[in-house]
């Protein structure tokens, strides 16, 4: 067995010159998008990517993720060429660290068994044809789809599978890849994923003086969906829910919780309530003390970094409000737990692949692979 872990994530722009064509990718997504694909859907991409690009270009600049050199995957353009971009979305870099982080956990959890893992970007690169090509080249046996999204939807998980099927059918037509592949669909109640995210909460609130943890409101946000995707049985919004209730069931030291939803685009109406608005209701009540826990994204990004670090305070502080405390949380990223529960998901799908005796499992230390 050659195994071959296929992170799957949103992907994000490396360069001022590139971010219309991320956007355009992105809003060219049937399943983001509902134009019923074709001319329509492509026209409506191509402006609104033009009209939007310069704004989402000054953004990702006040975030920027590589300020000293290429972070991100081999295949980014910026690491080939040597390039210091000013203009680099934060997850690029965040995702090969978790990729990197997961390889090396495998090495010491599949001693037996050579494991490579991979990064698949869906709006930007590497996309799914470098990656087969990488594998191809790889000779990889057995492959998992693991989506960097704990919770299942059709605009996220759903999207990446689509796609990655798609570019199999262009590449290897009706004989299909010479590898056998397995899914995982969804994670949001994994042991070891819930008890990252109390890891990261207690860090956060940590950094707090005992009083303001004290009066601290925890404001869980996710990214929105429209109603209609709610309506016709998307399952991510229930999943959203039930990760957040997991997570303050698991937690000693109690302290009032919100859902809010953020991100919204479009007219369409979405999931309610906007998270902005969440805070600012709390605030109009005298609750001034907040944590912002970004339940759904594992990935540092534009949502966290910009829209809840910096745009949300700036938006308050205009509108006359005044907080004592608004701080958001850290991002799971490489976290050692985090990494621990893709790898037992990935086992989880394999496990009539895999001899388990062969697994170099610490029960005492389950973290020492990526650790030591």
């Amino acid at each position: 067995m050659k195994l071959g872990i296929v992170l799957m994530n949103l992907g994000g722009p490396t360069h001022e010159d590139n971010v219309r064509i991320f956007l355009k990718n992105l809003f060219s997504d049937e399943d983001i998008i509902k134009l019923g694909g074709g001319f329509s859907q492509n026209l409506f991409a191509k402006i609104i990517s033009k009209f939007r690009a310069p704004s989402v270009a000054e953004d990702y600049k006040e975030i920027n993720g590589c300020p000293k050199g290429c972070t991100g995957n081999k295949h980014c353009f910026n690491r080939q060429n040597k390039v210091i971009s000013e203009c680099c979305s934060p997850i690029n870099g965040l995702t090969e660290a978790q990729r990197r982080g997961l390889e090396k956990y495998f090495r010491n959890l599949l001693p037996e068994t050579e494991v490579k893992v991979y990064t698949c970007m869906r709006y930007w690169l590497p996309f799914a044809d470098q990656i087969m090509d990488d594998m191809l080249e790889d000779e990889i046996t057995h492959t998992v789809l693991m989506p960097l999204y704990p919770q299942f939807s059709w605009t996220t998980t759903g999207s990446s599978f689509r796609d990655w099927e798609d570019v199999e059918k262009e590449k290897f037509g009706k004989t299909g890849a010479p590898w056998k592949q397995f899914h995982v669909k969804n994670y949001h109640r994994n042991e070891s994923y819930l008890q990252a995210i109390n890891d990261r909460i207690d860090e956060s609130l940590a950094e707090l003086d005992e009083e303001t943890r004290q009066k601290t409101h925890l404001i869980f946000s996710a990214h929105g969906t429209p109603i209609l995707e709610v309506k016709s049985g998307d399952p991510y919004t229930v999943e959203v829910k039930e990760t957040m209730e997991a997570v303050m069931e698991r937690r000693e030291e109690k302290h009032s919780y919100w859902l809010g939803f953020q991100s919204k685009v479009g007219p369409q109406k979405w999931t309610q309530p906007n998270t902005e608005d969440l805070v600012r209701r709390h605030l109009e009540y005298g609750i001034k003390n907040f944590l912002m826990i970004p339940v759904a994204f594992v990935t540092d990004h534009i949502e966290t970094l910009f829209e809840l670090g910096v745009e949300l305070k700036e938006d308050l502080e205009e509108e006359g409000f005044e907080f004592e405390s608004l701080k958001v949380m850290s991002g799971l990223n490489d976290h050692p737990l985090y990494l621990k529960a893709l790898a037992e998901e990935t086992l989880r799908v394999l496990s009539h692949e895999i001899d388990r005796s062969t697994v170099q499992w610490d029960q005492k230390n389950s973290t020492k692979a990526v650790t030591a």
